[in-house]
Protein backbone atom coordinates (compact mmCIF):
# COMPACT_ATOMS: atom_id res chain seq x y z
CA UNK A 1 0.00 0.00 0.00
CA UNK A 2 1.12 3.54 -0.74
CA UNK A 3 0.95 6.41 1.75
CA UNK A 4 2.13 10.00 1.31
CA UNK A 5 4.08 11.09 4.38
CA UNK A 6 7.05 12.79 2.72
CA UNK A 7 7.38 14.06 -0.87
CA UNK A 8 10.07 11.45 -1.54
CA UNK A 9 7.61 8.64 -0.77
CA UNK A 10 6.49 9.15 -4.36
CA UNK A 11 8.87 8.21 -7.12
CA UNK A 12 9.62 10.85 -9.73
CA UNK A 13 7.37 8.94 -12.13
CA UNK A 14 4.52 8.75 -9.59
CA UNK A 15 4.81 12.47 -8.86
CA UNK A 16 4.60 13.35 -12.55
CA UNK A 17 1.70 10.90 -12.94
CA UNK A 18 -0.28 12.73 -10.25
CA UNK A 19 0.50 16.14 -11.77
CA UNK A 20 -0.57 14.89 -15.21
CA UNK A 21 -3.82 13.51 -13.77
CA UNK A 22 -4.51 16.85 -12.05
CA UNK A 23 -4.02 18.61 -15.38
CA UNK A 24 -6.49 16.21 -17.01
CA UNK A 25 -9.02 16.81 -14.24
CA UNK A 26 -8.77 20.56 -14.88
CA UNK A 27 -9.57 20.07 -18.56
CA UNK A 28 -12.17 17.28 -18.18
CA UNK A 29 -13.76 17.90 -14.77
CA UNK A 30 -17.11 16.40 -15.79
CA UNK A 31 -15.45 13.02 -16.37
CA UNK A 32 -14.41 12.73 -12.71
CA UNK A 33 -17.61 13.69 -10.88
CA UNK A 34 -18.47 10.08 -9.98
CA UNK A 35 -14.94 8.71 -9.65
CA UNK A 36 -15.17 8.33 -5.85
CA UNK A 37 -18.82 7.29 -5.58
CA UNK A 38 -19.24 5.16 -2.45
CA UNK A 39 -15.81 6.15 -1.09
CA UNK A 40 -15.15 8.10 2.12
CA UNK A 41 -12.29 10.40 3.10
CA UNK A 42 -11.59 10.95 6.81
CA UNK A 43 -10.02 14.33 7.62
CA UNK A 44 -8.27 14.08 11.00
CA UNK A 45 -7.13 17.64 11.70
CA UNK A 46 -5.59 17.90 15.15
CA UNK A 47 -4.85 21.60 14.67
CA UNK A 48 -6.67 24.47 12.92
CA UNK A 49 -6.63 24.63 9.15
CA UNK A 50 -8.75 26.44 6.60
CA UNK A 51 -7.24 26.03 3.14
CA UNK A 52 -5.90 22.49 3.48
CA UNK A 53 -8.96 20.99 5.18
CA UNK A 54 -11.45 22.67 2.84
CA UNK A 55 -9.28 21.74 -0.14
CA UNK A 56 -9.42 18.05 0.81
CA UNK A 57 -13.15 18.25 1.51
CA UNK A 58 -13.87 20.00 -1.78
CA UNK A 59 -11.63 17.56 -3.68
CA UNK A 60 -13.44 14.48 -2.37
CA UNK A 61 -16.89 16.02 -2.88
CA UNK A 62 -16.10 16.99 -6.48
CA UNK A 63 -15.08 13.38 -7.09
CA UNK A 64 -18.49 12.22 -5.83
CA UNK A 65 -17.23 10.88 -2.49
CA UNK A 66 -18.13 11.62 1.12
CA UNK A 67 -16.14 13.21 3.93
CA UNK A 68 -16.10 12.54 7.68
CA UNK A 69 -13.71 13.39 10.49
CA UNK A 70 -12.90 16.26 12.86
CA UNK A 71 -11.27 19.67 12.65
CA UNK A 72 -10.63 20.04 16.39
CA UNK A 73 -8.96 17.29 18.40
CA UNK A 74 -10.88 18.43 21.49
CA UNK A 75 -14.10 17.12 19.91
CA UNK A 76 -12.64 13.64 19.41
CA UNK A 77 -11.44 10.79 21.61
CA UNK A 78 -8.02 12.41 21.52
CA UNK A 79 -9.28 14.58 24.38
CA UNK A 80 -9.63 11.36 26.38
CA UNK A 81 -6.02 10.39 25.74
CA UNK A 82 -6.41 8.16 22.68
CA UNK A 83 -3.15 7.71 20.77
CA UNK A 84 -2.60 8.43 17.10
CA UNK A 85 -2.18 4.72 16.42
CA UNK A 86 -5.49 3.79 18.05
CA UNK A 87 -7.37 6.64 16.38
CA UNK A 88 -6.16 5.54 12.95
CA UNK A 89 -6.93 1.88 13.63
CA UNK A 90 -10.50 2.87 14.51
CA UNK A 91 -11.09 5.41 11.73
CA UNK A 92 -9.70 2.99 9.15
CA UNK A 93 -12.86 0.93 9.69
CA UNK A 94 -15.04 3.86 8.61
CA UNK A 95 -13.09 5.44 5.75
CA UNK A 96 -11.24 4.41 2.59
CA UNK A 97 -8.48 7.02 2.93
CA UNK A 98 -7.30 9.39 5.68
CA UNK A 99 -5.84 12.91 5.51
CA UNK A 100 -4.13 13.86 8.78
CA UNK A 101 -2.78 17.18 10.05
CA UNK A 102 -1.00 17.06 13.38
CA UNK A 103 1.12 19.51 15.40
CA UNK A 104 3.40 16.65 16.51
CA UNK A 105 6.15 15.81 14.04
CA UNK A 106 6.16 12.20 12.90
CA UNK A 107 2.51 11.56 13.81
CA UNK A 108 1.39 10.74 10.24
CA UNK A 109 4.41 8.43 9.85
CA UNK A 110 3.37 6.49 12.94
CA UNK A 111 -0.20 6.41 11.63
CA UNK A 112 0.93 4.93 8.31
CA UNK A 113 2.66 2.06 10.08
CA UNK A 114 -0.60 0.73 11.56
CA UNK A 115 -3.22 1.90 9.05
CA UNK A 116 -5.16 -0.43 6.75
CA UNK A 117 -6.02 2.49 4.44
CA UNK A 118 -3.77 5.08 2.73
CA UNK A 119 -2.60 7.94 4.95
CA UNK A 120 -1.96 11.43 3.56
CA UNK A 121 0.20 13.75 5.62
CA UNK A 122 -1.59 17.11 5.54
CA UNK A 123 1.19 18.72 7.60
CA UNK A 124 3.06 17.56 10.72
CA UNK A 125 4.42 20.39 12.84
CA UNK A 126 7.19 22.24 11.01
CA UNK A 127 8.42 19.01 9.44
CA UNK A 128 6.68 18.20 6.15
CA UNK A 129 3.69 19.17 4.02
CA UNK A 130 3.76 16.96 0.90
CA UNK A 131 0.33 17.85 -0.54
CA UNK A 132 1.31 21.52 -0.52
CA UNK A 133 4.43 20.41 -2.39
CA UNK A 134 2.35 18.70 -5.07
CA UNK A 135 0.27 21.87 -5.27
CA UNK A 136 3.43 23.93 -5.73
CA UNK A 137 4.76 21.62 -8.45
CA UNK A 138 1.47 21.73 -10.35
CA UNK A 139 1.42 25.53 -10.05
CA UNK A 140 4.98 25.85 -11.35
CA UNK A 141 4.13 23.54 -14.27
CA UNK A 142 0.98 25.48 -15.16
CA UNK A 143 2.58 28.91 -14.77
CA UNK A 144 5.91 28.25 -16.52
CA UNK A 145 5.08 25.21 -18.67
CA UNK A 146 7.88 23.14 -17.10
CA UNK A 147 9.54 22.33 -13.77
CA UNK A 148 13.09 21.54 -14.88
CA UNK A 149 15.74 24.25 -15.36
CA UNK A 150 14.33 26.95 -13.12
CA UNK A 151 15.79 29.35 -10.56
CA UNK A 152 13.58 29.53 -7.48
CA UNK A 153 13.96 31.89 -4.56
CA UNK A 154 12.60 30.99 -1.12
CA UNK A 155 12.00 34.03 1.05
CA UNK A 156 11.05 34.41 4.70
CA UNK A 157 10.99 31.75 7.41
CA UNK A 158 13.10 28.98 5.91
CA UNK A 159 13.98 27.41 9.25
CA UNK A 160 10.49 26.41 10.38
CA UNK A 161 8.69 26.54 7.02
CA UNK A 162 7.62 22.97 6.30
CA UNK A 163 6.38 23.95 2.84
CA UNK A 164 9.89 25.12 1.92
CA UNK A 165 11.55 21.95 3.23
CA UNK A 166 9.14 19.71 1.34
CA UNK A 167 9.39 21.60 -1.94
CA UNK A 168 13.18 21.59 -1.95
CA UNK A 169 13.11 17.81 -1.43
CA UNK A 170 10.70 17.38 -4.33
CA UNK A 171 12.66 19.69 -6.65
CA UNK A 172 15.76 17.55 -6.07
CA UNK A 173 14.16 15.05 -8.50
CA UNK A 174 14.24 17.57 -11.35
CA UNK A 175 17.21 18.73 -13.42
CA UNK A 176 18.72 22.19 -13.64
CA UNK A 177 17.24 23.49 -10.36
CA UNK A 178 18.94 26.53 -8.80
CA UNK A 179 17.85 27.69 -5.34
CA UNK A 180 18.34 31.10 -3.76
CA UNK A 181 17.66 31.34 -0.02
CA UNK A 182 16.50 34.73 1.25
CA UNK A 183 16.13 34.85 5.02
CA UNK A 184 17.29 36.57 8.20
CA UNK A 185 20.16 34.87 10.02
CA UNK A 186 17.90 33.31 12.66
CA UNK A 187 15.49 31.81 10.13
CA UNK A 188 17.88 30.32 7.58
CA UNK A 189 17.34 26.90 6.03
CA UNK A 190 18.31 24.08 8.45
CA UNK A 191 21.69 22.50 7.82
CA UNK A 192 20.19 19.03 7.39
CA UNK A 193 18.20 20.23 4.36
CA UNK A 194 21.25 21.95 2.85
CA UNK A 195 23.50 18.94 3.50
CA UNK A 196 21.19 15.96 3.02
CA UNK A 197 19.25 17.36 0.08
CA UNK A 198 21.06 20.23 -1.67
CA UNK A 199 24.67 19.09 -1.20
CA UNK A 200 24.07 15.36 -1.51
CA UNK A 201 21.84 15.64 -4.58
CA UNK A 202 23.74 18.43 -6.26
CA UNK A 203 21.21 21.27 -6.10
CA UNK A 204 22.93 24.60 -6.62
CA UNK A 205 22.05 27.10 -3.88
CA UNK A 206 23.23 30.35 -2.37
CA UNK A 207 22.11 32.44 0.60
CA UNK A 208 21.40 36.17 0.37
CA UNK A 209 20.08 38.75 2.82
CA UNK A 210 17.62 40.83 0.79
CA UNK A 211 14.96 40.34 -1.84
CA UNK A 212 16.42 43.07 -4.04
CA UNK A 213 19.65 41.18 -4.71
CA UNK A 214 17.83 37.95 -5.60
CA UNK A 215 14.67 38.89 -7.44
CA UNK A 216 16.09 39.90 -10.88
CA UNK A 217 17.25 36.35 -11.71
CA UNK A 218 14.26 34.38 -10.41
CA UNK A 219 11.73 32.34 -12.37
CA UNK A 220 9.74 31.61 -9.20
CA UNK A 221 9.63 33.61 -5.98
CA UNK A 222 8.24 31.51 -3.13
CA UNK A 223 7.24 33.82 -0.29
CA UNK A 224 6.63 32.78 3.32
CA UNK A 225 5.86 34.77 6.43
CA UNK A 226 8.73 36.08 8.56
CA UNK A 227 7.29 35.16 11.92
CA UNK A 228 7.74 37.82 14.59
CA UNK A 229 7.29 35.25 17.34
CA UNK A 230 10.46 33.43 16.21
CA UNK A 231 12.63 36.39 17.31
CA UNK A 232 13.84 36.63 20.90
CA UNK A 233 14.48 40.35 20.51
CA UNK A 234 11.81 42.53 18.89
CA UNK A 235 14.49 44.99 17.77
CA UNK A 236 16.10 42.21 15.73
CA UNK A 237 12.76 41.63 14.00
CA UNK A 238 12.25 45.33 13.32
CA UNK A 239 15.68 45.53 11.67
CA UNK A 240 14.96 42.82 9.09
CA UNK A 241 11.20 42.76 8.54
CA UNK A 242 11.08 45.28 5.68
CA UNK A 243 13.74 43.37 3.74
CA UNK A 244 11.30 40.52 3.31
CA UNK A 245 8.16 42.37 2.23
CA UNK A 246 7.22 42.11 -1.43
CA UNK A 247 5.74 45.29 -2.88
CA UNK A 248 5.19 46.83 -6.30
CA UNK A 249 8.61 48.50 -6.26
CA UNK A 250 10.41 45.17 -5.80
CA UNK A 251 8.25 43.55 -8.48
CA UNK A 252 9.66 46.09 -10.96
CA UNK A 253 13.05 44.42 -10.50
CA UNK A 254 11.72 41.00 -11.54
CA UNK A 255 11.47 39.34 -14.94
CA UNK A 256 8.18 39.83 -16.81
CA UNK A 257 7.79 36.04 -16.70
CA UNK A 258 8.54 35.54 -12.99
CA UNK A 259 5.73 34.07 -10.86
CA UNK A 260 5.06 34.63 -7.16
CA UNK A 261 3.89 31.71 -5.03
CA UNK A 262 2.86 31.65 -1.36
CA UNK A 263 1.35 28.75 0.63
CA UNK A 264 -0.87 31.25 2.52
CA UNK A 265 -2.08 32.64 4.83
CA UNK A 266 -0.11 35.83 4.40
CA UNK A 267 0.14 38.63 6.93
CA UNK A 268 2.16 41.56 5.58
CA UNK A 269 4.92 39.85 3.58
CA UNK A 270 3.12 40.49 0.27
CA UNK A 271 1.37 43.85 0.05
CA UNK A 272 -2.10 43.81 -1.49
CA UNK A 273 -0.83 46.12 -4.24
CA UNK A 274 0.92 43.06 -5.72
CA UNK A 275 -2.34 41.09 -6.08
CA UNK A 276 -3.30 42.74 -9.37
CA UNK A 277 0.06 41.88 -10.96
CA UNK A 278 -0.47 38.97 -13.41
CA UNK A 279 2.70 37.42 -12.02
CA UNK A 280 0.99 36.94 -8.63
CA UNK A 281 0.01 33.26 -8.76
CA UNK A 282 -0.79 32.55 -5.10
CA UNK A 283 -4.59 32.55 -5.44
CA UNK A 284 -4.38 30.38 -8.55
CA UNK A 285 -2.11 28.18 -6.45
CA UNK A 286 -4.96 27.63 -3.96
CA UNK A 287 -7.26 26.23 -6.65
CA UNK A 288 -4.46 24.02 -7.96
CA UNK A 289 -4.36 22.49 -4.47
CA UNK A 290 -7.87 21.17 -4.91
CA UNK A 291 -7.10 19.62 -8.29
CA UNK A 292 -3.88 17.98 -7.14
CA UNK A 293 -5.60 16.52 -4.06
CA UNK A 294 -8.33 15.12 -6.32
CA UNK A 295 -5.61 13.44 -8.36
CA UNK A 296 -3.78 12.19 -5.26
CA UNK A 297 -6.91 10.64 -3.74
CA UNK A 298 -7.65 8.85 -7.03
CA UNK A 299 -4.14 7.53 -7.43
CA UNK A 300 -3.62 6.35 -3.84
CA UNK A 301 -6.86 4.37 -4.00
CA UNK A 302 -5.96 3.05 -7.46
CA UNK A 303 -2.61 1.90 -6.06
CA UNK A 304 -3.94 0.52 -2.75
CA UNK A 305 -3.73 -3.11 -3.81
CA UNK A 306 -1.14 -2.68 -6.56
CA UNK A 307 2.16 -4.39 -5.72
CA UNK A 308 3.95 -2.05 -8.13
CA UNK A 309 3.20 0.93 -5.89
CA UNK A 310 4.56 0.38 -2.40
CA UNK A 311 6.30 2.57 0.16
CA UNK A 312 10.01 2.99 -0.62
CA UNK A 313 12.54 0.93 1.26
CA UNK A 314 14.40 3.27 3.65
CA UNK A 315 17.87 4.08 2.34
CA UNK A 316 19.07 5.25 5.76
CA UNK A 317 21.41 3.28 7.99
CA UNK A 318 19.51 2.85 11.26
CA UNK A 319 21.35 3.21 14.57
CA UNK A 320 20.78 0.85 17.47
CA UNK A 321 21.86 2.82 20.52
CA UNK A 322 19.75 3.03 23.69
CA UNK A 323 21.67 6.09 24.89
CA UNK A 324 20.35 8.28 22.08
CA UNK A 325 17.43 10.62 22.66
CA UNK A 326 15.51 13.00 20.39
CA UNK A 327 15.58 16.48 21.91
CA UNK A 328 12.66 17.80 19.88
CA UNK A 329 9.73 18.30 22.30
CA UNK A 330 7.33 18.23 19.36
CA UNK A 331 8.47 14.81 18.10
CA UNK A 332 6.02 11.92 18.31
CA UNK A 333 8.56 9.83 20.23
CA UNK A 334 8.45 12.40 23.07
CA UNK A 335 4.66 12.64 23.15
CA UNK A 336 3.36 9.11 22.80
CA UNK A 337 4.54 5.61 23.65
CA UNK A 338 6.63 5.26 20.51
CA UNK A 339 10.02 3.58 20.39
CA UNK A 340 12.74 6.03 19.43
CA UNK A 341 14.45 5.36 16.12
CA UNK A 342 17.51 7.01 14.61
CA UNK A 343 19.42 7.00 11.35
CA UNK A 344 22.76 8.18 10.01
CA UNK A 345 22.31 10.85 7.36
CA UNK A 346 24.54 11.29 4.32
CA UNK A 347 27.00 13.43 6.29
CA UNK A 348 27.16 10.81 9.10
CA UNK A 349 25.09 12.93 11.46
CA UNK A 350 22.63 10.92 13.53
CA UNK A 351 19.05 12.15 13.24
CA UNK A 352 15.64 11.18 14.58
CA UNK A 353 13.72 8.97 12.15
CA UNK A 354 10.43 10.72 12.89
CA UNK A 355 11.35 14.42 12.81
CA UNK A 356 14.91 14.57 11.35
CA UNK A 357 16.23 16.47 14.39
CA UNK A 358 19.99 16.21 14.83
CA UNK A 359 20.77 13.87 17.72
CA UNK A 360 24.53 13.43 17.46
Amino acid sequence: MKHLIDPTDLTHEETNNIIALAEDIIVHREQYTTRMNGKKLATLFYEPSTRTRLSFTSAMMELGGNVLGFDDARSSSVSKGETVEDTVRVVGNFADIIAMRHPIEGAPLIASQVSNVPIINAGDGSHSHPTQTLTDLLTIKRELGHIDNITIGFCGDLRFGRTVHSLIKALSRYSGIKVILIAPETLRLPDYIKQDVCDRLGISYKEVRTLEEAIPCLDILYMTRVQKERFLDEDDYDRVKDSFILDAAKMKLAKPTMKVLHPLPRVNEILTEVDADPRAAYFRQVENGKFVRMALICRLLDWKNDSMHQMPVPHEVFIDDDTLHCRNPKCICNNEDVKSKFYASADNIVRCYYCDTKVR
